[in-house]
């Protein structure tokens, strides 16, 4: 008999488990990964989110879409503190499908951001822009999210050579961005200097001096010093000096590209300091490393004059660069030009930050508009009763 009773209280015991509800089990796989990454034991924190999302698209509940949401980061997390990333890029694309089919908005948008930065980690560059392009259009849930998606649009935005895209998303993603979030904003000020630069503008120093950012953004300084003045050598230094740097924020490829930008504006300080002066001199003082640097540098004299950046003739029978007088910048177009573009930018953050907002429902005007339906449906009424009256009469 006493056996019987034990029997029975153990299955008392046992048998809520059996029903627990599926918020609460979400939440328990996430408060189990996030204390195996803490303990860094990422191989345990692998197994046991691939467990949870396996377990998670059983559920198809809206309460569990904000869980669900942040168990997909640590599921991608997990993975990529493993180097296994390439693994389940699969398994995204499965997840953002049932999402979609789902209508789980907060969903779509974190697993598109996990696959692009999956893409991105890979240099997949094509693919992200693909799968960005065809994704389904919403508006966005968190603001987190966003900023992640704007960060990444202007990673693909600037190696497809669409600067000024790039550099109005990499500066709003920076812009957006909470301020505890240094890490996140560091990595946008990195690749929003290196596009300012391509772009042929010099960032202010006020964005080097930014309070916890002064060593991280030291050697994109430097490198901006050398950009500004236009010395090739110095370039070279920095770019050796922190090669390691450059390399592991994935932006050598972009330090490659800004050596063209050093040599024209070493060049177009040239123009601006002598009227006339020899090839040999400009190879010099642009300090060109080559076998026969007064071809090279008359190639490039010759396509600065092209492109505009120089206003310049070329003299090939003496080998001279003669220089036109420089008129007043205020009597052309640029400064309109300038002027547009950041009226163009305040008025687009000014219609973002008004569509972001969120409005409380009036009770004031759900009540008029109750009464006045109320209204209509009495006049409808007494108009159908006196109709019938009048047919009774006839």
């Amino acid at each position: 008999m006493e056996v019987d009773n034990d029997d029975a209280a153990t299955s008392a015991v046992q048998a809520p488990a059996k029903h627990i509800l599926p918020e609460l089990e979400i939440y328990c796989y996430l408060l189990v990964i996030l204390f195996l990454i803490d303990q860094k034991r990422y191989d345990e924190a692998k197994a046991c989110s691939s467990a949870s999302i396996a377990r998670l698209k059983n559920f198809n509940r809206r309460t569990v879409d904000v869980l669900a949401s942040r168990l997909y980061f640590y599921y991608s997390y997990s993975y990529e503190l493993t180097g296994n990333l390439a693994e389940i890029r699969g398994n995204l694309l499965a997840l953002h499908r049932i999402a979609t089919l789902r209508h789980d908005e907060l969903g779509q948008e974190t697993l598109l951001n996990l696959l692009l930065r999956n893409y991105l980690h890979y240099n997949l560059y094509d693919q992200a822009e693909k799968l960005r392009s065809k994704a389904p259009r919403f508006e966005a849930h968190s603001n987190q999210q966003f900023c992640r998606y704007l960060f990444y649009l202007g990673k693909i935005r600037t190696i497809q050579l669409e600067y000024t895209d790039a550099k109005e998303s990499l500066l709003q993603a920076a812009r957006k961005a909470p301020f505890a979030a240094q890490g996140f904003r560091i990595q946008c000020n990195k690749w929003a200097v290196l596009v300012r630069l391509l772009l042929g503008e010099i960032p202010e120093r006020i964005i080097f001096m930014q309070r916890g950012m002064e060593k991280a953004l030291r050697p994109y300084f430097e490198l901006t010093n050398a950009v500004r003045i236009g010395d090739l050598a110095l370039f070279r230094n920095v770019a050796e000096k922190f090669a390691a740097t450059f390399s592991k924020d994935q932006t050598h490829n972009l330090i490659v590209r800004l050596r063209h930008n050093v040599i024209r504006t070493g060049l177009r300080n040239i123009s601006i300091s002598y009227s006339r002066i020899s090839l040999a001199d400009v190879a010099e003082k642009l300090r060109l490393i080559s076998t026969n640097p007064i071809a090279d540098a008359e190639s490039i004299v010759a396509k600065a004059i092209r492109d505009g950046a120089i206003e310049a003739s070329l003299d090939h029978s003496n080998g001279w660069m003669v220089s036109k007088e420089t008129g007043d910048i205020y009597s052309t177009n640029e400064p309109q030009a300038a002027f547009n573009s950041r009226i163009a930018f305040c008025l687009n953050m000014h219609n973002e930050a008004v569509r972001a907002l969120r409005f409380p429902p009036n009770p004031h005007k759900e009540k008029e508009s109750a009464e006045r339906r109320e209204r209509q449906q009495q006049e409808q009424e007494l108009a159908n009763h006196i109709t019938e009256d009048d047919d009774d009469d006839f």
